[in-house]
């Protein structure tokens, strides 16, 4: 009898792993199964998780929504994708999603979304190559997401988020370490706000993009903070980029972009704040960079070569080693300049409006040592180089050439109206 009650226990238990799915893996419990959930779930259904780790990887092709209720983890094998979505109107929220593959050639991901107007909300996407591969997809809300990628070299991370041939997506409040970048290719009219992005290399690299929107984010300790390469209508406003402080590093960098408007961001400690290559690349256009405050920088503004077509209108420059300068023995001269604010403006202001009695002139001296012979650049921001440029000033021994020159000079800083914006968008989390 007592045989007969354990064979009878023994079976019952079997069963219930069987219909539960639960396979033991060492010490770790995995729960498989969930695939056929999904494909058995009809269009529309809600499929709440129970706590567990369930095995991956898994195919959606169909509008469903699956929620994890932030104690669920979705596990892959350590190949290819985790989670892959090929369908509109899914939403999956909650989860905790890992193991992906490492193959560069294969963009394996955490989730890969081919589909329109899916929400990716509230999970957290760890110990992947890539975070999120988003391909031909449109109409897609990623929200309050966690990224990074497994830990390696920055240059063999894979990219937290790609946008490839997408449109019309709203990416924000999303928080990622240490990734590769966020890639926003050929893909236009994408709202980027209120994301945090640190320990990567770009925080966002723009290559045929048109008419995007960088809003209020917050871009600290990465190699390159925006750039902007053959793109064309893009806002970037109200964001706080620092501390790209590499050789390279740049808070915001423009090849061959046109008709940007760069507006009430702060762009601190980097080597270059603004970098201007062939932009505007478009005949009769206008880059505009207004109210934003570009602050403790090697360089304020960098302009590759002479250029045609950019505006800077009531921008605070504070505290770089030199505000502007011009690669290639060149000037910034045929950029507008009206209305910013110096802090090395040696005037006065008389009648008391805001504005200096005399323009804001700014001229090179020994300081152009470093651009004209690259090897001197090794002595950029040393007290020899610093004591060369002094005496020049003081008594000079060649004619100094005029680089720029602000017409009305602020006489104070502008107050940040952005910043009261700024802080609250980026107190998301």
């Amino acid at each position: 009898m007592r045989a007969i009650n354990a064979l009878s226990s023994w079976i019952a238990l079997l069963v219930s792993a069987l219909l539960f799915g639960w396979v033991g893996q060492g010490s770790a419990a995995l729960i498989v199964g969930l695939q056929a959930r999904l494909d058995a779930a009809p269009e529309g259904a809600v499929l709440m998780l129970t706590p567990g780790t369930y095995q991956g990887p898994l195919v959606i092709t169909k509008p469903v929504t699956l929620d994890g209720g932030d104690q669920v983890l979705i596990k892959g094998s350590g190949e290819g994708t985790v989670l892959v979505i090929k369908s509109d109107r899914v939403t999956v929220k909650n989860l905790k999603i890992q193991g992906s593959g490492k193959l560069h050639n294969n963009v394996d991901a955490c989730i890969h979304l081919k589909g329109d107007n899916n929400q990716i909300l509230d999970n957290q996407l760890s110990e992947c190559l890539f975070g999120m591969d988003v391909a031909e997809s449109d109409g897609n809300l990623i929200s309050g997401n966690s990224i990074s990628s497994y830990d390696m070299e920055l240059g063999l991370r894979g990219d937290a988020l790609r946008l490839w041939y997408s449109k019309n997506n709203i990416v924000r409040n999303n928080v990622v370490r240490n990734a590769r970048d966020i890639v926003i290719w050929y893909s236009g009219d994408n709202l980027l706000e209120g994301n945090d992005v640190m320990g990567g290399r770009y925080s966002i690299h723009f290559m045929y993009a048109n008419g995007n929107t960088i809003r209020n984010n917050r871009f600290d300790d990465n190699a390159v903070g925006i750039f902007l390469m053959y793109t064309e209508k893009t806002l970037v406003e109200g964001n706080m980029i620092r501390n790209a402080a590499g050789s390279t590093g740049l808070c915001l960098g423009m090849k061959d972009a046109s008709e940007v408007q760069v507006i009430g961001n702060q762009m601190i400690y980097c080597s270059s704040g603004i970098y201007l290559d062939q932009s505007p690349y478009q005949p009769d256009t206008e880059n505009l960079f207004k109210n934003n405050q570009v602050a403790f920088n090697g360089v304020g503004v960098l302009f590759h070569m002479s250029l045609k077509g950019n505006r800077f209108v009531g921008n605070q420059f504070i505290g770089n080693f030199i505000p502007v300068s011009v690669d290639s023995r060149g000037h910034a001269k045929d950029s507008v300049w009206q209305g910013n604010y110096w802090d090395t403006y040696q005037g006065f202001d008389r009648n008391g409006d805001g504005v200096g009695d005399t323009p804001f002139s700014l001229y090179f001296h020994a300081d152009k040592l470093w651009m004209d012979a690259p090897n001197l650049k090794f002595f950029f921001g040393s007290p020899v180089l610093a004591a060369l440029d002094f005496l020049e000033k003081l008594a000079p021994f060649s004619d100094p050439e005029l680089v720029m020159r602000d017409s009305a000079p602020l006489f104070s800083p502008p107050a940040d109206h952005h910043s009261e914006t700024r802080n609250d968008s980026l107190n998301h989390g």
